[in-house]
């Protein structure tokens, strides 16, 4: 890593070493002077500079199946009879085909409105807790379950947005490197191949 970026980790690693009352070590200090990406696409394929480009997505892939396991409890299932099984698997895969049907009309509303970025696991648990009302709404016509989403959308405006921070978030910086011609180019290329 350039030498800026590499003082600024080890800085951040002391101040935050010493707030917790202990001295990092020389290994660890030396390790902040790199980044190592492991990837099994071929290098005739993606070139270095696409895949620091390309590898933050991967964390965005990582939160939405921490979301699944965590937070709609994919991950431990208790029934015993393969009826029950099967009915809470469905149950919990319709409301992650529900979540993620709304989650690209939310995140464009909370850009357009706020600047702001949406958070993956808060929309999931926004509609997790609301899960009943939205069974009910389902079962009953069209008009009442377009009432329903209005109603339920609206807070999760709010309610959702990723905490304020410093350093650009991973969709900043997809969108600045998309906005300049020749990068665009060489993810879309890289992405497509």
């Amino acid at each position: 890593m350039p030498e800026p970026i590499v003082n600024e980790r080890r800085r951040v690693a002391k101040k935050k070493a010493k707030k917790k009352g202990y001295i990092p070590s020389k290994a660890h200090l030396n390790l902040l002077a790199w980044n190592l990406f492991i990837s099994n696409v071929p290098s005739r394929i993606w070139e270095t500079t696409t895949v620091v480009k390309v590898y933050p997505m991967r964390w965005q892939i990582e939160l939405i199946f921490k979301s699944w396991k965590s937070y709609l409890h994919l991950a431990a299932i208790n029934t015993k009879k393969a009826d029950t099984t099967l009915c809470y698997l469905y149950g919990r895969m319709l409301l992650i085909v529900l979540n993620y049907a709304l989650y690209p009309y939310i995140r464009h509303h909370l850009w357009l409105k706020k600047k702001r970025e949406l958070s993956v696991l808060k929309l999931v648990r926004h509609f997790q807790a609301l899960a009943d009302r939205w069974m009910h709404a389902i079962f009953q016509s069209e008009f009442v379950l377009r009432c329903f989403l209005q109603r339920a959308c609206a807070p999760a405006e709010r309610l959702v947005v990723k905490a304020a921070r410093k350093r650009q978030t991973t969709a900043q910086i997809l969108r600045e490197s998309l906005s300049q011609q020749h990068g665009a180019i060489e993810v879309v290329a890289a992405v497509n191949a």
